[in-house]
C-alpha cells in the first residue's frame, strides 16, 4: 500500500467515525432524551472512542447497538461523559478569590442561593460549604448542586471520600486560605473520611440537564467551572443564556480558567471581578 493510499484510508476512517458519532448521538437523544449533539465534536468523539474501547467493541456502530438496546450500557456511557477530575478546594487560588472578593457581596443578602452546575461527586459543593461556614454565612445559604448523572449524585449525597485523598485536600484547603484544621470537617473511619452533617444541612443535590432543562430559581452565585469547554458555540450560547436568566442583578458567575465571557454576546452585561480566576458580576439585563 502506498503512502497516498494510507492517507486515504485514514481520511475515510475519520469520515466514518464522524458519521457514526452523529448517528449515535441522535439515537441516544431519541431513545433516552439525553442530548449530546451540540457537545464539541472533537471532545465527544474522543470520549465515544474511549468508551467503545472500554466496552470492547470494534466500531461506534457496534457501540450504538449496545447502547440503544441496553440501558445499563447507556448508564455507563453517561457516567463516562460526566465524571471529571475533581477535588476539594481544587485550584486553591480560586477559593481564595471567592473568600476575599465574592463573600463580601454575598454578605449583603439576607438569604443566598448558590447553584453549583456540573457538581460531579460533590467536592466543589462541600468546599463551598466549608468556606461559607468559616465566613459566617452558611446558615443563610442554600447550595443547589446539580449534575445530569444520577450515579455521581448518589456518591455526592453520601459525602464519603477515600481517606488517602485527605492529605491532598488538606493542602488545597490551607492554600485556599482555610481558617481551621481541615480534620474538623470529617470523621475518619477505616479507609474513608465521612464529611460532617453540618456541611450537608444546606446542600441540595439534584439532577439537572443543561441542554434540555430550564432555569429553576434565581441565584446570587453560580459556579459552572470546566463545563463550557465541552460544548460547541451553539450550546455554549444556550447555556450562557440559561445562566444569565438564573442570576440575580449583581450576582456572581464563576467560570473555569479556560473559559471566558469575552467575545460573547454577554460580555457587556458583566463586570470582571477577578480576570485570572474568571469571576464576573452581572451588571446589566
Amino acid at each position: 500500500m502506498t503512502e497516498d493510499d494510507q492517507i486515504k484510508d485514514v481520511g475515510l476512517t475519520d469520515q466514518l467515525e464522524q458519521i457514526e458519532t452523529t448517528l449515535l448521538l441522535e439515537g441516544i437523544y431519541r431513545r433516552y432524551g439525553y442530548d449530546f449533539r451540540n457537545y464539541a465534536s472533537a471532545s465527544i468523539r474522543r470520549r465515544v472512542l474511549n468508551f467503545a474501547r472500554n466496552e470492547q467493541v470494534a466500531t461506534i456502530s457496534a457501540l450504538q447497538e449496545r447502547i440503544l438496546h441496553d440501558p445499563a450500557v447507556m448508564d455507563r456511557f453517561v457516567l463516562s461523559l460526566t465524571v471529571n477530575v475533581t477535588a476539594m478546594f481544587r485550584d486553591p487560588l480560586f477559593y481564595k478569590a471567592v473568600r476575599e472578593k465574592v463573600v463580601p457581596i454575598l454578605k449583603t443578602y439576607a438569604f443566598v442561593r448558590i447553584w453549583d452546575v456540573g457538581c460531579s461527586s460533590g467536592e466543589e459543593a462541600y468546599s463551598l460549604a466549608v468556606l461559607l461556614a468559616e465566613e459566617g454565612v452558611y446558615d443563610r445559604c442554600r447550595i443547589y448542586a446539580t449534575d445530569m448523572n444520577e450515579a455521581v449524585l448518589r456518591k455526592a449525597k453520601a459525602g464519603i471520600i477515600p481517606l488517602a485523598k485527605m492529605k491532598e485536600y488538606t493542602d488545597n484547603y490551607l492554600h485556599a486560605g482555610g481558617l481551621n484544621a481541615f480534620s474538623e470537617y470529617y470523621t475518619a473511619k477505616f479507609d474513608h473520611a465521612i464529611l460532617h452533617n453540618s456541611l450537608k444541612r444546606n446542600l441540595v443535590f439534584a439532577q439537572h440537564n443543561l441542554v434540555t432543562d430550564q432555569s429553576f430559581n434565581e441565584f446570587q452565585l453560580i459556579l459552572i467551572r470546566n463545563v463550557l469547554i465541552y460544548f460547541n458555540d451553539t450550546l455554549r450560547q444556550h447555556v450562557l443564556q440559561l445562566l444569565h436568566n438564573s442570576l440575580t442583578r449583581h450576582g456572581v458567575l464563576a467560570l473555569g480558567r479556560r473559559e471566558t465571557l469575552k467575545y460573547t454576546s454577554f460580555e457587556h452585561m458583566y463586570e470582571e471581578i477577578d480576570g485570572k480566576e474568571k469571576l464576573y458580576k452581572r451588571v446589566a439585563s
